[in-house]
This record gives C-alpha cells, structure tokens and sequence, in this order.
C-alpha cells in the first residue's frame, strides 16, 4: 500500500474533493489541499508531502507553473500536472519546470496510480544517483573547492554532499616517500 503523502493544490473545491477521494480509493494518504498557489507555499513546509498534484489554472494570484517553480527551489519533491489545459504554450511553460508526469482532466484512476508511482520511483532513482558534473573551481595550494554559493570549502566535505561517495585518508606511496622516508611500505 502507497505511503507517500499527496499534496493537491487545486481552486476548484469539487474537482478537489474527487482528486481526494480517487487518492484514498488509491491508498494515497492526503497530506492536504491547497486553493492557490500561495497557500500550496504556505502549506508545503508544514504538509511536508511527497509528491504535489497541481492544477496550472489556479484563478486569481500566481499560477501552478510559477508555483511549481517556486516549490521546486526550495524542496526536492516531485510535481505532477492535473490540467484541463493541453495548448502548445501552456505545455511549453510546463515542461521548462520539468514536472514528473502531465495528466489532462478529465483523468482516471489507474493512470493517476501509475503515474504517481512512476514520479515516486523516478524522484527516488534520481534523488539516489547525485552525480558531479561541470567544472570544480579548485584552488592550487589548499586544494578547497569553491561550492554552489561561492563558499570554499575541503574537497571531501563537498564531495560528499554531493555525491554519494565518503572517503577513507591513508598516503600515497610518493608521500611516504617525501614524508616518512624510512618506511617501507612492500611486504616483506
């Protein structure tokens, strides 16, 4: 049975209280409802879902594409269109946001269920796979990397908040050599 909380962020009250209910007949626990975009941001902390379900019309205020956007730079929880709109320059707009799944209303609920499942696994596959790509500022002497922020920092700290890795220290045979000339590190 599906654990992960739902987020839906949905102005009309009746098409949200069937997204509800299509959610429970699921197994999908409702972490909340949301009526506009502002409240989805006021909520989000709080409901701290696992995925959003979000209407791109969402009346009067900013709309599910802008609140995507703003939830996507602060959290790392997968967003799932669940819109009526199909036009070319709505689906542009949403694909930019890089949603986990897009479903046109009216919906049924197998493809909720898979596409759900489909985002949680895709969002956990990725979220496992942090890969290090691009050029690492890194300085010449101390060898501290400059980070997203612009802060240095030692090259194993951001390593390993950015990958999966962890590091074991031991030296080099040339180190030994420089360092503790009298060792002998081969097996006698």
């Amino acid at each position: 049975m599906p654990r992960e909380k739902v987020l839906i962020v949905e102005d009309e009250a009746i098409v949200s209280i069937e997204i509800q209910d299509r959610l429970k007949e699921l197994g999908y626990p409702v972490a909340g409802a949301a009526f506009s975009g502002e409240e989805a941001l006021e909520k989000i902390d709080d409901l701290k879902p696992n995925v959003v379900l979000m209407d791109i019309n969402l009346g009067d205020g900013i709309d599910g594409i802008e609140t995507a956007e703003r939830i996507q730079s602060r959290h790392n929880i997968p967003i799932i269109y669940l819109t009526a709109y199909t036009d070319e320059e709505t689906l542009q707009r949403a694909k930019i946001t890089k949603p986990y799944g897009y479903i046109t209303k009216p919906f049924h609920g197998r493809e909720l269920h898979i596409v759900i499942e489909i985002a949680i696994y895709k969002h956990k596959a990725e979220t496992e796979l942090k890969v290090l790509r691009g050029i690492l500022p890194i300085c010449a002497s101390c060898k501290k990397v400059r980070g997203d922020k612009g802060y240095w920092e030692q090259i194993e700290s951001y390593i390993r908040n950015h990958s999966e890795a962890d590091f074991s220290h031991s030296l080099c045979p040339d180190c030994v050599g420089k360092f503790y000339p009298g060792m002998n590190l081969e097996d006698d």
